[in-house]
């Protein structure tokens, strides 16, 4: 939750950059431009609005996507590979379900929190006053249980894939140092032990690259869907806007740089966010083990 504490900020800045609307010119011309203005409008408190959802969903998050992926890996091991080690293309898989799986409960937390990142506009909104018990309440009266997973398609490819990502990179470095490590040493025996903390934290760290950057475009589309005006009555002559939609829409406008608004900021937060996740997670399971 200290990391959450430390990175939103940038969260909100990249779903402001995200969030922008398809027409030109942008409001934001860059992260910098953006922290400039919001810091302007809303000082440090605007940056920090709407940190009380993520706080709860950091740690449902992190919690579901190891305690999912360990499940996954027993359930390939058990059928598929009951007398052999589980092999890469497994784990990449056990990978994709823990994902899967997260995104149901991370969708409507999401959904919360970019709700109270749109930043102010230049006339009143009732949006930008109300908290999160609010904007649930104004969810559910509008759009009914369903409503909460607006945006559960963006949120279902980001997840699958990024966890395929970031469960493999992890793993693939981590097969790596200690390959290194056994050819140092000279040893035959399969397990080299715990890495090391600074190849903990250098696995961790590709991970978050890998999970933050290769399905990027899913997360602008899916910011651009949940922070839409959702009280206000849809337009009868407008198609209703959809992951494809709004995906197709922002690359005709805007092409590959579009879709990848915030990857930047994003990149450089969950490096050492990812670091420290998979650092603390080995320490915990080798004191539990």
């Amino acid at each position: 939750m200290a990391g959450k504490l430390f990175e939103y900020p940038f969260d909100t800045i990249k779903v402001r950059l995200q969030s922008q609307p398809d027409t030109r010119p942008l409001r934001y011309q860059g992260p910098l431009d953006c922290i400039r203005q919001s810091f302007r409008e809303g000082g440090m408190r605007g940056l920090y609005r709407g940190v009380s959802a993520p706080l709860v969903g950091a740690a449902i998050e992190t919690s579901s996507l190891f305690f999912s992926y360990r499940i996954a890996k027993e359930l390939l091991q058990s059928t598929f590979y009951p007398s052999a080690p589980l092999p890469f293309s497994g784990l990449l898989v056990a990978g994709a379900a823990s994902g899967a799986l997260t995104s149901l409960v991370l969708t409507p937390i999401e959904l919360v929190k970019c709700q109270m990142q749109v930043p102010p506009g230049p006339l009143p909104s009732p949006r930008a006053q109300m908290g999160p018990l609010a904007i649930i309440r104004s969810i559910h009266r509008h759009h009914g249980l369903p409503g909460f997973w607006r945006g559960q398609m963006g949120t279902l490819v980001r997840e699958t894939g990024g966890s395929t990502a970031w469960f493999g990179s992890y793993e693939a470095m981590s097969a790596f140092f200690r390959s290194r490590s056994r050819s140092r040493s000279r040893s035959e025996s399969r397990s080299a032990g715990p890495l090391a903390l600074h190849q903990q934290l250098a696995a961790g760290a590709v991970a978050g690259v890998s999970y933050s950057f290769l399905f990027f475009p899913a997360d602008t589309i899916k910011s651009c869907l949940q922070t839409d005006d959702l009280a206000a009555p849809a337009s009868t002559a407008a198609p209703p806007r959809t992951f494809r939609r709004v995906g197709l829409a922002l690359w005709r406008q805007h092409g590959l740089s579009g879709l990848y608004r915030g990857c930047g900021i994003t990149v450089a937060r969950a490096v050492p966010s990812s670091a420290i996740i998979f650092a603390l997670y080995e320490s915990l399971k080798e004191r539990f083990a």
